[in-house]
């Protein structure tokens, strides 16, 4: 009944042809864009890769191969799982994290000062500042980042100059140029949801935790970042998600060591022209991805529904 009510009152605020519209619009996109896809990938992942001819004949039957592979390897592989492919997933998870921490860390005071601080034209200007460069495509930022990082960049060339570094690093090699790219290629998801949080918040109670004598560090832990969970969960959620199935950022600034689990799937997809394979290594990293963020959210007892708010 309470779903019912507040399709009434939609109809009713926003009339029936908008209604008609926006609905039809948000469910185009849901069904047509993000369901049907995913759905016949997961169809994909459980099939053969058979020429076309075989399609829909007897040997197109459902098979958990794919799936196999991914644990153990081809037949003929010495060790008792897939190695490589494992190791290859496990690391772009817990690179995905860290990025995820990066960016908390780095975009929390920038949100809180935009928030309760930053004031009329410069806030304004702030914004301003951080929407701007954006406009650049993501695949030209990053070869951006690769010159900065790179061998003869501006930031070696610092380094040096200052007396940190005696001959150029090599920022490629180390990782260092990618996870930097892939933060920064992420700054705004999560400092808008952080942002929409903590204005939300009060500013009375910082005063009174501050009135009590309460120190800066433990006024945000008592009482802004509780109240803000809701925007860290979301902002933390869709860095981590776009920062596991990164693919241009990775194959741009990564180095020859650091495989991303995303282009084991595009090499599978297109080099290797397997879309059944490349439908499973999809499907268990968007169900890896999605186990991992419910968990969080449970362990933080934080609700989708206060995400959405």
């Amino acid at each position: 009944m309470g779903v019912i009510r507040y399709f009434q009152q939609f109809f009713n605020r926003n009339g029936l042809v908008l209604s008609s519209l926006l609905l039809g619009a948000v469910g185009f996109w849901i069904v047509f864009l993000i369901v049907l896809p995913q759905v016949f990938m997961l169809d994909f992942s459980f099939r053969f890769n058979l020429p076309p001819a075989d399609l829909g004949g007897p040997k197109d039957v459902y098979t958990l191969s794919n799936y196999e592979f991914l644990m153990f390897g081809s037949p003929n592989n010495p060790e008792p799982l897939n190695v490589v492919d494992l190791s290859v997933f496990l690391r772009t998870l817990l690179a995905a994290v860290f990025v995820t921490l990066f960016d908390l860390v780095l975009c929390y005071p920038i949100a809180f000062y935009l928030a309760k601080s930053a004031q009329g034209g410069y806030a304004r200007l702030m914004v301003l500042s951080l929407i701007v460069p954006f406009w650049v495509n993501e695949i030209l930022r990053a070869f951006a980042f690769r010159i900065l990082f790179g061998s003869t960049g501006i930031i070696n060339a610092f380094l040096i100059w200052i007396g940190v570094l005696s001959e150029p690093m090599d920022f490629i090699q180390a990782d260092i140029a990618l996870y930097a790219g892939l933060g920064y290629a992420y700054i705004l998801l999560m400092i808008f949801p952080l942002y929409n949080a903590i204005e939300s918040l009060d500013t009375n109670q910082i005063e009174a935790a501050r009135d009590m004598g309460a120190p800066w560090w433990r006024i945000h832990w008592r009482v802004v970042i509780p109240f803000a969970k809701p925007g860290i969960t979301s902002g933390c959620t869709m860095v981590f998600m776009l920062s596991a199935g990164a693919l241009a950022a990775p194959q741009i600034l990564g180095g020859p060591s650091s495989l991303w689990f995303t282009q084991i799937i595009y090499q599978w997809f297109n080099t290797g022209g397997n879309w059944p394979r490349g439908s499973a290594y999809a499907i268990v990293l968007l169900v890896t991805c999605i186990a991992f963020v419910l968990l969080m959210m449970r362990l933080f007892k934080v609700k989708l529904g206060a995400i959405g708010r």
